[in-house]
């Protein structure tokens, strides 16, 4: 029964009055969660290195694309609660994603990441060639000429493609993924001759196609994620590797793993969102649900062809004449080996002398 004696009134008005502050607490606390804190609208766009190439497990989308629920997309969008359309896909170049990739954008759009570029500069390409024995190969040269595209050629590509992209998800927060290096040094793999000045340089290469891809990004107001440092101790050979060496199938090899996308790329690209992760979020999302939306896009995807790495292949017309011209015996280890040591000490000085003679 409500109190009528003038302590009891005192009393509920002093109530009334607690219960409006604490009330209008709260409101205010509520409006200084994240705006996206409830979720958003998602989009991943790029290449193998987004799509979860070198995870194993793959949606059946009905493309070659090899996106994973295991990549760091799926695991972003599963951890903060954001409805994602993944249209990232294995093989993807600048032109790929625009042509292929961009309709999926829109002005709803709330986040898009994206990691774009390797296949431009022709990373697959590059590993292929320097993975040969020494005798038989131009590792140098095809460095050269995947550098001379990250320097004068790419730059414009991305340019283009990050103001297409602001274009058409105006609203949209945008992370730009970058590139890890692959190798540490050592080769610890049978069948592959990467000698240490050319892991050496291929590593140099992916932190210049950082660097510019870093300089386009921010130049277009865009957030930048580089996994270098992540990445370091989980390389190629090393004890724990984050990025699968030569692996069967062959699509497989020089990717992220799983460990790579949530430990690496995962950890990283996450707290850039700046929305709360729910304590109740999914581990991953439904391969299924995943699959039948990107299916939308499948006749779009089926256009874009895998760039993979070619592992050695010593029993080719091209190694035969080679290896007779060095004086390799096919049939001996020790001779391939030991005509590739020389070969690519030789290649290393030639390639000191060549900087040398520009500083000089």
């Amino acid at each position: 029964m409500k109190s009528t004696t003038p302590r009891g009134r005192l009393a509920a008005a002093v109530l009334t009055l607690a219960t409006t502050l604490v009330l209008g607490l709260v409101s205010a606390l509520t409006l200084a969660v994240p705006a996206h804190a409830a979720g958003g609208s998602y989009v991943a766009l790029g290449d193998s290195y987004s799509s979860g190439t070198g995870t194993r497990t793959y949606i059946n989308d009905g493309t070659s694309c090899q996106r994973s629920v295991y990549a760091y997309p799926s695991l972003d969008a599963a951890a903060l609660g954001l409805s994602l359309t993944f249209r990232a896909c294995s093989g993807a170049t600048v032109a790929d994603v625009t042509n292929t990739q961009l309709s999926a954008l829109t002005t709803s759009t709330n986040f898009v990441t994206i990691s774009v570029g390797g296949n431009d500069a022709g990373f697959a390409d590059v590993l292929t060639e320097c993975a040969l024995p020494g005798w038989m190969s131009n590792c140098n040269g095809a460095i050269d000429d995947a550098q001379y595209i990250i320097n004068y050629v790419l730059p414009s590509r991305l340019s283009s493609l990050y103001g297409s992209i602001r274009a058409k998800a105006p609203n949209a927060k945008v992370i730009v993924v970058g590139y890890p290096r692959i190798f540490m040094g050592e080769d610890c793999n049978a069948f592959t001759w990467f000698s240490p000045s050319e892991q050496s340089r291929l590593n140099y290469t992916a932190d210049l196609l950082n660097s510019r891809t870093y300089s386009a990004a921010r130049a277009r107001g865009f957030t930048f994620v580089n996994p270098t440092s992540r990445f370091i101790g989980h390389a190629v050979c090393n004890d724990v590797e984050w990025i699968n060496g030569l692996s069967y199938p062959i699509s497989e090899s020089y990717h992220p793993n799983v460990a790579g996308h949530r430990d690496g790329y995962a950890y990283l690209t996450k707290p850039v969102f700046g929305v709360t992760a729910s304590s109740s979020a999914a581990t991953t999302l439904s391969a299924s649900a995943l699959a039948e939306d990107a299916k939308r896009y499948a006749a779009l995807d089926r256009r874009i062809k895998p760039k993979e790495f070619v592992a050695p292949d010593l029993t080719t017309p091209r190694a035969k004449a080679a290896a007779a011209a060095a004086g390799v015996d096919l049939s001996s280890r020790a001779s391939i080996d030991r005509a590739d040591r020389i070969w690519s000490e030789r290649q290393a000085a030639e390639l000191a002398g060549r900087a040398a003679s520009r500083a000089g």
